[in-house]
C-alpha cells in the first residue's frame, strides 16, 4: 500500500511539467538603477582625474630631461670644467625642481 502511494506520487510528480520562462524579464530587475549609475559615474571621474595626473608627470618628466640635456651640453661647451659645480648640483636633496 505504501509504495503504490508513493509509486502514484512519483507519476504524478513526473508528469507535472516544470514552469517555462514567461518571456521577457521586468525592467525592474534588468536595469542598473541609481546605485549602477553612481558607481559608473564615479570610475568614469577617477579614470579622467588619473589621466590628468599622468600627463602631468610625463611632461615633468620631460621637461626634467630637457633641462639636463641643455646643463650638459652647457658643461660640454665650456672649455676647463671637467667635474666642476655643474649638473651634479641638480641632484642635491634640497633641489626645487623636484
Amino acid at each position: 500500500m505504501i509504495a503504490d502511494a508513493l509509486l502514484r506520487l512519483s507519476v504524478h510528480l513526473a508528469a507535472t511539467p516544470a514552469p517555462t520562462p514567461s518571456g521577457t524579464p521586468d525592467d525592474d530587475s534588468v536595469t542598473p538603477g541609481v546605485l549602477g549609475f553612481a558607481v559608473t559615474f564615479a570610475i568614469a571621474v577617477v579614470v579622467v582625474l588619473l589621466v590628468i595626473d599622468m600627463v602631468r608627470r610625463i611632461r615633468r618628466v620631460r621637461y626634467r630631461a630637457e633641462i639636463a640635456e641643455k646643463l650638459d651640453a652647457e658643461q660640454a661647451g665650456r672649455p676647463g670644467t671637467v667635474g666642476g659645480a655643474g649638473h651634479d648640483d641638480l641632484d642635491a636633496p634640497d633641489d626645487p625642481v623636484r
